[in-house]
């Protein structure tokens, strides 16, 4: 936590601080930073669940059985949204919803009582811009590689009249184009927003602990910090809702491309 003064920036968690440097390119050094750090954290989290899930016990434990749930969870809402087809997606989307969500809890972890700081690596878009780039591009590899040119006339509304179609194709072609960016934009302003609240809270918190005055303390420390255990528990919840909403956009959107509806 950054304070000078008294003062506390809350867009300092968000800064990317190197750790050490890596090679050069074309005269660029290459360090690895937090932000990498932490996805591989978040990568290493990931593996040790998944493999601690996948015994295939007759009768199973509660770790395979959470990891099945999981995998069902998402194999449901691919097959609802797209079809039988949408099957083949499910380990994208599901390595896709598991990544943010994870990378969500731990940046919330409260590792700073112990001289740890989480880095929320979602709160980036450059990350949640190349997840959604990724996402756009493998809806734009199957929309062509399934229909060819045919995947265009997702650009026309069905029923649309023809003096219409002036209109309404330019229309759907910048929605179209505009979802990578809602995408990320969704997703990096609810981390960020979250964030930035709790830090401001965290600051009210200590500036009232070491006010001079001790009447300070029990009327804005104490209530900031428990509105900030109410908002923690929140941002939880927002951490699960955005992993599953950014899972579920990218469906809709690869069942268009697989669909064209």
């Amino acid at each position: 936590m950054a304070a000078e003064s008294g003062k506390i920036d809350p867009m300092h968690q968000f800064e990317v601080q190197s750790i050490t440097d890596l090679f050069t390119v074309g005269g660029q050094q290459i360090a690895f930073t937090n932000s990498a750090l932490w996805m591989v954290i978040t990568l290493g989290v990931l593996w040790a669940f998944m493999m601690g899930g996948m015994r295939r016990q007759l009768v199973p434990g509660r770790w395979q059985a959470a990891v099945e749930g999981v995998t069902g969870f998402i194999e449901n809402m691919m097959v609802t949204n797209i079809g039988p087809q949408g099957r083949k997606f499910v380990p994208y989307v599901f390595s896709l919803f598991m990544f943010i969500l994870f990378a969500n809890i731990l940046g919330l972890l409260p590792l700073g009582v112990v001289g740890v700081h989480p880095f929320t690596v979602t709160s980036h878009l450059t990350i949640t811009g190349v997840l959604a780039i990724v996402s756009f591009g493998i809806v734009l590899a199957v929309g062509f590689a399934k229909h060819g040119l045919h995947f265009f006339s997702l650009f026309v509304p069905h029923g649309a009249p023809w003096w219409m179609l002036p209109i309404l194709i330019p229309v759907e072609f910048v929605s179209f184009m505009v979802r990578p960016f809602s995408l990320a934009l969704r997703l990096f302003v609810a981390m960020t927003a979250g964030h930035i609240l709790l830090k401001v809270l965290a600051g009210f918190v200590i500036n009232g602990m070491n006010a001079d005055a001790a009447w300070v303390a029990p009327i804005v420390s104490l209530p900031s910090f428990i509105l900030m255990i109410g908002i923690s528990a929140l941002e939880l919840l927002v951490a699960a809702i955005q992993a599953y909403v950014f899972a579920l956009l990218t469906s809709l959107y690869l069942n268009d491309a697989v669909n064209l509806h």
